[in-house]
């Protein structure tokens, strides 16, 4: 990401920027899936009765989460979801991102200089990630759908054989609406989260940067991506879980319905379910994404040129 601290910036395209972040989101979604699918086998898991005899919830913790469904399903199973996975991060990826940029300039206007506010850094990250998930909502909710399938009985047929089936069969037996699912939690969630990691992680790295010895390297990119994803999931998580739930089971009426279940059945902290496994997750995944992006814009980019004080 470029900066506005005074330091030099990278000049890059639209078409540059998108595809840059479409590789690095990629990238990042591939080192990370198997804690998000851990994230959602949690989020999914209702709460079970207490007492003797009662029986033990199946998934517990993050690491337990990930020993189960590799001992039960193996390890390719922690993997589920990559194709549409994939397909999602090439899409909401390389859209909020690349958005994020441009829409941050046209707040503040061509002859603005210095320093961004954080309002309007938020504001980007906001219309950048709500944007961008509208678009790809289809390919969240089949990943979703695929990550919320476990170990079936002997017998039982999977749901779906894949993405492209997955795609299809809703389609058929839901309709096409069936794949905007969750939109409105979903664009929520997104946009939250979008504005809570770039708008932090680009706030953190202005405020290293002015830091005396340090500079734009590896090492800032490190501190402003742990920033980003603490901040994204401490403000999106209870989005997060409405979002999984709606998407995974299909007797949720509405957002507003789900949000109400879930607090009266499971109580106030089911929207924290699964905390440490989506900060593991977003919080690696950013360090990832922004480390490998950092590195990737600079294929992309144009002549350097000195920031105007």
């Amino acid at each position: 990401m470029k900066q506005d601290n005074g330091g030099p910036k990278l000049e890059i395209s639209f078409a540059g920027r998108f595809a840059s972040s479409a590789i690095a989101a990629c990238f990042a979604e591939v080192c990370t899936i198997p804690l998000d699918t851990a994230k959602v086998r949690l989020q999914l898991q209702k709460n079970v009765a207490v007492g003797p005899g009662a029986e033990l919830p199946k998934y517990r913790g993050m690491l337990g989460t990930v020993a189960t469904i590799a001992r039960e399903e193996g390890a390719a199973a922690l993997w589920k979801g990559i194709v549409p996975g994939l397909q999602r991060q090439c899409i909401y990826g390389g859209l909020r991102i690349g958005l994020y940029e441009p829409i941050k300039s046209y707040s503040v206007g061509p002859d603005h200089h210095g320093d961004i506010p954080l309002t309007k850094k938020i504001f980007a990250g906001l219309a950048s990630g709500a944007i961008a998930i509208t678009i790809a909502n289809p390919t969240d909710l089949v990943k979703v759908r695929l990550q919320a399938e476990g170990k079936l009985a002997p017998g039982v047929p999977k749901r779906y054989s894949g993405s492209l089936n997955a795609y299809s069969t809703i389609v058929k037996k839901e309709g096409v609406r069936a794949l905007w699912t969750g939109l409105g939690p979903n664009v929520m969630r997104n946009a939250i989260i979008n504005a809570a990691e770039l708008a932090s992680y680009d706030q953190v790295k202005q405020t290293i940067l002015k830091i005396p010895g340090f500079k734009d390297d590896v090492i800032t990119h490190l501190f402003s991506g742990l920033g980003a994803g603490f901040f994204a999931v401490c403000i999106g998580s209870p989005v997060d879980v409405v979002k999984s739930r709606m998407m995974g089971d299909s007797a949720y009426k509405s957002t507003l319905d789900c949000f109400v279940k879930t607090l009266k059945n499971d109580g106030p902290l089911a929207f924290y379910k699964g905390f440490l496994p989506n900060f593991a997750r977003l919080g690696s995944w950013n360090v990832i994404m922004f480390l490998t992006l950092e590195q990737v814009q600079k294929a992309f980019a144009k002549k350097p040129s000195a920031e105007l004080a």
